[in-house]
């Protein structure tokens, strides 16, 4: 998947090194929301540290482990998502997602990760997809339950950020759940 299309006003495509800039502008005037809920913007303080993660992510995808791409709606790159890494062996997946703060709540994340599951289940023929999200996180634990996960429990103390503990409560949806709810 190098590019596809959301709705007539959103599509997503992979993350090159040409959209660095643009990567970087975003997570730096969305920085405070990000922050609340994950590390890396505290470790992107310039261009340079974007371009590195997107190297590292085209690394993935040529490797066959996953890859993030950008969301771009009406014009404007919007956030990110993408695959964490793929288990081949036990044919399941991660989904990893942010949205800059200017285009929460228009339902962009939820269609984003619409696509992805179609991918991760009909195209690369995965039976399994996770997302773990922090349990205090309601709008990011909005998306998984609104497109038929199944919440299957609570890592506790999963992760330090800013000096406190976050809890991650992982959703799953397995493939013939999936196409039983949409038959």
């Amino acid at each position: 998947m190098y590019k596809a299309i959301i709705d007539e006003d959103t599509y997503m495509s992979i993350l090159e090194e040409r959209h660095s800039q643009e990567l970087f502008d975003l997570i730096n005037s969305s920085r405070e929301s990000i922050r609340q809920w994950l590390e890396f913007p505290d470790k992107t303080n310039s261009v340079d540290d974007t371009k590195a993660f997107i190297s590292r992510s085209l690394n993935r995808f040529a490797n066959n482990n996953g890859y993030w791409a950008g969301i771009w709606h009406k014009g404007q790159i919007a956030g990110s998502i993408g695959f964490l890494r793929i288990d081949w062996d036990a044919q399941r997946t991660e989904i990893g997602y942010w949205l800059g703060s200017k285009f929460e709540g228009i339902g962009l994340m939820s269609k984003a990760c619409n696509v992805l599951v179609v991918h991760a289940f009909n195209d690369l023929n995965l039976r399994k997809i996770e997302i773990g999200v922090a349990t205090n996180n309601i709008k990011s634990r909005a998306i998984p339950e609104r497109l038929g996960f199944t919440q299957e429990g609570t890592i506790r103390n999963y992760e330090q950020l800013h000096t406190q503990f976050l809890d991650r409560v992982i959703y799953g949806l397995i493939k013939d759940e999936w196409q039983q709810q949409n038959a």
